[in-house]
């Protein structure tokens, strides 16, 4: 049996086989004269809710919130034709926990423009374990671990945390990582270990949560090629924070670079087409001190490329 390493260069392989297939693609149309597509805008960070009370989708038990009001897909979809986002991903969330039968719904309704992330719990019996039949069930590209509150940490350092992480990278999926610095030095030892397995970074990497000697953490996990941070959960406009922001944001693109930048964010259950497009605008305005063509990288080429968007 192929060890770890061996098991993500096949799968490395596959994937730059796939990506080249794509680039002659795109030469021949374009030596072909056929009109290029505009740059794609991917959402990599969305949530949806049936609801509360939906008997078909009940929220989980240990759900750490249940949202009364219902963020459907077909919602989520009307306002990226409006927003004018091509494609997205739905993030499970934490009130279905393990349970992705509303996920699997919503990846059927979103025919192709929505992928999903697994939410799995490595110390939870019979959670790990499904992962491998939901990701050759669902069109899926990450795995997601939560690490920001005490009462609730994955097993750091425990074989059990590493087996979630084996399994991912068997999938071809990526490890997305959603918690506060403060933590971030318990994930180290497998993102070094599994080195061609994609890892996600939530949130700005939550800059704003815990002392700065964590965050600098997190800024030298650049140094670590397959890290990707995703720009989202930004502070709303009347925040503290946003005096703060432009300096985080210049920090990260001028430590991992425009082409390991995603951006999501801006659809809840108070969204509009016009707020949804507002935020990647805002995004967009945040970035000014990049060249256009690094500005759409961020905004949905990079995601396309990493997640598989078919974007011709």
């Amino acid at each position: 049996m192929p060890d770890a390493t061996s098991r993500e260069l096949l799968t490395r392989r596959s994937f730059i086989h796939t990506a080249g297939a794509g680039v002659l693609a795109a030469l021949a149309a374009s030596a072909a004269g056929a009109k290029p597509r505009h740059a794609p805008v991917v959402d990599t960070h969305t949530h949806c809710f049936a609801g509360a009370g939906n008997a078909q989708f009940p929220y989980h038990e240990r759900g750490t919130y249940q949202p009364e009001k219902p963020t459907p897909p077909e919602h989520l979809l009307k306002l990226m034709d409006g927003a004018g986002v091509d494609f997205a991903v739905v993030v499970h969330p934490e009130p279905y926990q393990d349970d992705h039968r509303y996920l699997e719904h919503c990846l059927a309704v979103g025919k192709g423009r929505l992928k999903g992330t697994l939410l799995v719990f490595a110390d939870r019996p019979g959670s790990t374990e499904q992962l491998s039949a939901l990701a050759k069930r669902l069109s899926v590209v990450a795995a997601r671990i939560h690490a920001y509150a005490a009462d609730r940490l994955p097993p750091f350092g425990k074989p059990e945390l590493r087996r979630l992480w084996q399994l991912a990278a068997d999938h071809g999926l990526a490890i997305q990582l959603h918690f506060t610095p403060n933590f971030a030095a318990g994930f180290e030892p497998l993102i070094r270990e599994f080195k061609l397995t994609r890892v996600i970074v939530d949130h700005l990497g939550r800059p704003f949560d815990t002392k700065p000697e964590d965050n600098d953490r997190v800024l030298r996990w650049a140094d670590f090629p397959n890290v990707v941070m995703k720009l989202s959960s930004l502070p709303t406009p009347d925040a503290k924070e946003m005096a703060e922001l432009p300096r985080v944001i210049r920090k990260l693109a001028d430590t991992y670079g425009a082409d390991r930048l995603i951006y999501g964010g801006g659809f809840d259950e108070r969204a509009t087409a016009e707020s949804y497009r507002r935020e990647h605008e805002r995004l967009s305005e945040l970035l000014n001190f990049l060249p256009v063509e690094a500005r759409t990288k961020v905004l949905g080429g990079n995601a396309a490329r990493l997640f598989g968007f078919a974007t011709a």
